[in-house]
């Protein structure tokens, strides 16, 4: 993901953030099969272009795509414990954020309410939607790459299931 690396206009709405020690930390954290740091430029960068195409918010967008999911988490974590992340991170990550860069009220909603339908906080700006939805997509994306052996087999096994029930 260096295609962000030369845009400049998107490097200086976001250089501070990934020159943080404390947001370099999110590199050394598995997230999806890549690292949580690559996994949240995606979302930024891919959350920017969008915005700027339909004359959004370009600067929340990137500062808060990059700051969505800004919570350190050990790697030793217990299924249960990743399934409660899925839940409460969206919160811890606003709290940090807004701890280490200062977010506005804009980009505090983009962070928060980016697991939606998933927590149960509605998205309240088109920003927020489309952080939201640029989200699911890598998300989608870097789980299928991770577990492709898996879900090849799973679209197999349920495609026999749908065909022998229709018999």
């Amino acid at each position: 993901m260096n295609k962000y690396r030369y845009d400049i206009e998107y490097t200086k709405l976001v250089d501070d953030i990934l020159l943080n020690k404390e947001f370099n930390k999110l590199d050394n954290i598995e997230h999806h099969g890549i690292t949580r740091y690559d996994h949240s430029l995606k979302v930024s960068y891919y959350s920017y272009k969008i915005a700027k195409a339909l004359k959004l918010d370009v600067l929340d967008v990137a500062r808060a795509g990059l700051l969505h999911d800004f919570f350190l988490s050990n790697e030793d974590r217990t299924n249960k414990e990743r399934f409660i992340s899925m839940f409460n991170h969206p919160k811890k990550a606003a709290k940090n954020a807004n701890k280490e860069f200062g977010i506005n009220a804009k980009q505090e909603d983009i962070i928060k309410s980016h697991m939606f339908p998933v927590n149960l906080t509605v998205p309240k700006y088109a920003e927020s939607w489309v952080v939201n939805l640029v989200d699911k997509c890598v998300g989608g994306y870097e789980l299928s790459k991770k577990f492709k052996y898996q879900l090849n087999y799973g679209i197999n096994l349920l495609t026999i299931i749908i065909i022998n029930f229709m018999k």
